[in-house]
């Protein structure tokens, strides 16, 4: 008999596991995939760690998170500085002055802050300060030439909708970086664990025993019979078999190739912002870890690329990101209560219903083996 049965085996349930291990509770991981890391899963293709299930560059400001996950592997110094590409023209993100300046020629953020104002000023004066969709309030934060060329069409592939059938509040706030800094996270941490993010999941695990392509709700009766408690990190209304209705997730389809080039597109992350163009980037996974310098592991004259479409989800299909709107969180706080008769402890992305960076999946993940454990 297991103290615990951890169902699902991505950063949630293994960093479950490692603190049970250290608290000196037995666990047993199922994991219905034939690999263990969840959606952060890596493998190896022609010397090259694939991110399996699209690109996961770890960041944080918190020193117990970094400090974490540095206990069981080391940090490449990976700095996230993708690629917006519309048409012919290619821009930085996030928006800073080098954007600026391939947008309007502009040199000095002065010269930036006059144009964004005037073209914010002249949507508010149109508009109001009451937007009635998404495409009004970006236009309201942005204004014309940010919102049409980097904002619109990737907003709406990503969706699944028009920018005005969508609503304002899921634009709260558009960052403007008037300097020449690329590096599109903010945080003091960043990087990518050398030679994936599957020997991290490794490591957390050691000392569990783990179950693959094994399926919990076709062997939840035997299961159960296994382990005093219940971790689940999957969908908390599959688990209650959605008696209150299906929650709306957000879903993602990959097409993986490797290419006869040495570099395909020189950064790791290129998004496609035009929605004509169906998917939403193009990865290149080599760049997560040599930096330029191709010859240091990869397979000579190989790359592999990814690329990422957005899709609508249903039962059955992969859910990869929570629909977060008032009718859905209305409809998970029905679930959240089931889940605290029950018994069950839920976590992760998928067990809580909410957006997590992985830094702070880590971080919900341990304090709730504190109260727990």
């Amino acid at each position: 008999m297991f103290d615990y049965l951890i169902v699902g085996t991505g950063l949630y349930g293994a960093v479950f596991a490692a603190e049970a291990k250290k608290k000196g509770k037995s666990c047993l991981a199922v994991e219905r995939r034939r690999h263990i890391g969840g959606n952060i899963y890596t493998e190896e293709s022609h010397g090259i760690n694939i991110h399996k299930y699209g690109p996961h560059i770890f960041h944080t400001d918190s020193d117990e998170a970094w400090d974490y996950v540095n206990q069981y592997v080391r940090f490449n110094r990976y700095t996230n500085t993708p690629v917006a590409r519309y048409g012919d023209e290619l821009f930085n993100l996030p928006f800073n002055m080098n954007t600026f300046h391939s947008l309007w020629g502009v040199k000095t953020p002065g010269e930036a802050k006059k144009i964004i104002e005037a073209q914010t000023r002249e949507a508010r004066d149109r508009i109001g300060d009451t937007p009635a969709n998404l495409e009004e309030q970006a236009l309201i934060l942005a204004g014309k030439d940010i919102y049409e060329k980097l904002i619109k069409g990737y907003t709406e592939k990503q969706w699944g909708r028009r920018a005005t059938e969508l609503p304002s509040f899921i634009i709260k706030r558009l960052p403007f970086r008037f300097s020449f800094d690329n590096n599109y996270f903010n945080d003091r941490y960043q990087g990518i664990p050398i030679g994936g993010y599957t020997p991290l999941i490794e490591k957390l695990f050691e000392g569990t025993e783990v179950r693959l392509d094994t399926d919990f709700f076709e062997n939840k009766e035997e299961l159960l019979k296994e382990a005093e408690r219940v971790v689940f990190t999957g969908q908390i209304d599959a688990y209650f078999d959605f008696c209150y209705g299906p929650l709306e997730y957000r879903s993602l389809r990959f097409e993986t190739e490797v290419l006869d080039t040495d570099n395909f597109q020189g950064s790791a992350i290129v998004n496609y912002t035009e929605y004509e163009i169906p998917y939403t980037r193009i990865i290149e996974h080599k760049h997560f870890e040599e930096f330029g310098s191709y010859e240091r592991k990869s397979e000579a004259g190989k790359t592999v690329i990814t690329h990422e479409y957005p899709a609508a989800w249903k039962k059955g299909d992969e859910p990869y990101y929570p629909v977060n709107n008032d009718t859905n969180n209305a409809l998970y706080e029905k679930y959240k209560k089931l889940a605290g008769e029950s018994g069950v402890f839920f976590g992760g992305r998928l067990g809580k219903y909410k957006y997590y960076d992985m830094d702070d999946v880590i971080m919900d993940a341990l304090a709730d083996t504190r109260a727990i454990l």
